[in-house]
């Protein structure tokens, strides 16, 4: 059940990536190094099974899900990942998610995975609830499985050539459907070990994946998408492959659709770096990040060491940047434009 992962390959992942001194390898042959690194990822899986599990889900969330719907020239015509973020009614974001097609034609009954933030898993479930109504779909947590990030160490096409090769003992193993530097996403069978699957991969360190993820601008999760507070398109939805402006009503739609086709988006969420490594904790929630002026410039979402992500007025992102830590104490910021976004980045 793999999605060919060459062209997302091509997009611009990183030509080389560290990871941690820690963990595991298996090498396909003698000698050979880790080509890619698999990270266990603290996010949840939902299963949505049933007839109306697609018409269900098109309701709630920004991204086309009749997409996922296997094509009538067959499962190679449909995606096997999308993603979208599910929306209130002012249109401001409350989860991100990844959703993993697992029917393989239009003559099965649809079966859908849902990705989210682990921490948020019992809202979503209440939020579901409360629009499932008397829908035909069951929905129910997967404990049974494994959710990994697979980021290859260079770029390859061997590397998505030998992943084909091995992916049938995986659930899912497909392209990540945001960014393509961001690699893939595996999902196994609880006990099934990734370095099954994935040959001379390295079991790596979820802090190496989250510096990867924050440097190239890539945000996942609560802390960097806070419920209620943040925008989907200030935080780059249509960057990252998450929005339709063409399939019909979602929640949230009206807002969001009006600010994409008349307004200007003055504020993006940017990838940052700080002058010197802090812990999140040191680092108060919203924290300012102000011009020498002291005039605001933006907030402070979340981060790991000295890499994070923060929502910045573009019209400042080149200008002097100070991080308020608290009273006068101030750390300096360099924000960046990733090399993945489109050009120009105006919109």
């Amino acid at each position: 059940m793999l999605v060919r992962a060459s062209a997302a390959l091509r997009r611009g992942l990183p030509r080389r990536l560290r990871f941690g001194s820690e963990g595991r390898r298996l090498s396909c042959g003698q000698g050979e190094e880790a080509t890619a690194g698999c990270f266990p990822l603290s996010r949840a899986l939902l299963r949505f099974q049933g007839p109306e599990a697609v018409t269900f889900l098109q309701g709630l969330l920004t991204n086309d899900v009749t997409r996922l719907a296997a094509a009538e020239g067959g499962a190679a015509d449909a995606p096997r990942a999308i993603y979208a973020h599910a929306l209130n009614v002012q249109g401001r974001c409350l989860y991100d998610v990844i959703l993993y097609r697992i029917h393989e034609s239009q003559q099965e009954e649809p079966h859908i995975l849902l990705e989210c933030d682990a921490g948020v898993l019992e809202s979503l479930q209440k939020h579901l609830k409360l629009y499932k109504i008397r829908r035909k779909v069951n929905i129910t947590p997967c404990l049974d499985l494994s959710l990994w990030a697979v980021i290859p160490k260079e770029l390859s096409q061997e590397g998505a050539c030998k992943l084909q090769q091995c992916a049938g003992k995986a659930v899912v193993a497909t392209p990540d459907p945001r960014v393509g530097v961001m690699g893939w996403r595996l999902i196994t069978s609880k006990g099934t070990e990734p370095l099954e699957v994935v040959p001379g991969c390295q079991i790596g360190n979820v802090k190496d994946y989250h510096r990867h993820r924050y440097k190239q601008g890539v945000p996942e999760g609560i802390k960097d998408l806070p419920s209620g507070i943040a925008l989907p398109l200030e935080s780059n939805l249509t960057y990252m492959n998450g929005i339709s402006f063409t399939k019909g009503c979602y929640i949230g739609q009206e807002l969001t659709a009006r600010t994409h086709h008349m307004g200007v988006i003055r504020k993006r969420l940017l990838p940052i770096q700080l002058s010197t490594p802090m812990s999140s904790e040191s680092i108060p929630e919203g924290a300012e990040i102000v011009l020498e002026s002291g005039k605001p410039a933006g907030k402070y979402r979340a981060g790991v060491d000295e890499l994070g992500v923060a929502l910045l007025r573009l019209a400042n992102i080149n200008e002097p940047l100070h991080l308020k830590i608290s009273g006068d104490s101030h750390v300096r910021v360099t924000a960046s434009i990733p090399k993945w976004w489109p050009k120009p980045a105006n919109k």
